[in-house]
């Protein structure tokens, strides 16, 4: 695991998953079927809605490592959110699997030349994103510390 935080530091982790997030938001309006977007439907906001959570997650993560701060029970309750989140985050791999293999059922239906690479892309996208975020769980146990509150009163010192 050191030579992959070598390669992918905890910026590069940051600033991808920022990316990746950023894509899906835009995509997730996206109509593979029709090759248009849709802005008026409701169900589209869900998960801009939700990585709101991830991308608060982030600033705080990218904060406390570069204030060398110690967690907070605060930075704890938005990780035990995100873990929420991460099961909508399966669902999406699901969903985005599920459409990429309807191509067989509406074989007879006009498709757009785009539907195989933009499901693909965004099925991609979706599964990259669990592995960017469990990483993220792992760099915050790295470099900003372990949620141990027990004595967390012992080692705050204000006056640093």
């Amino acid at each position: 695991m050191n030579t992959l935080s070598k390669i992918i530091t905890w910026k590069r982790n940051i600033l991808a998953s920022l990316g990746v997030l950023f894509i899906l938001i835009v995509l997730n309006f996206y109509g593979v079927y029709t090759n248009q977007f849709y802005f008026t439907k409701p169900d589209n906001y869900i998960f801009p809605i939700l990585s709101s959570v991830h991308f608060l997650y982030l600033y705080v993560i990218w904060f406390k490592i570069s204030e060398e701060e110690l967690p907070d029970p605060k930075m704890r309750n938005i990780e035990y959110v995100l873990y929420a989140i991460m099961i909508v985050y399966f669902f999406k791999i699901y969903d985005s699997a599920m459409v990429l293999n309807s191509i067989e059922t509406y074989g007879e239906h006009i498709i757009p030349a785009s539907f195989k690479p933009m499901a693909t892309l965004i099925l991609v996208l979706y599964s990259i994103l669990p592995i960017l975020t469990l990483y993220t769980f792992w760099l915050r146990k790295r470099y900003v510390g372990v949620y141990n509150f027990e004595n967390y009163n012992d080692n705050l010192n204000i006056w640093q």
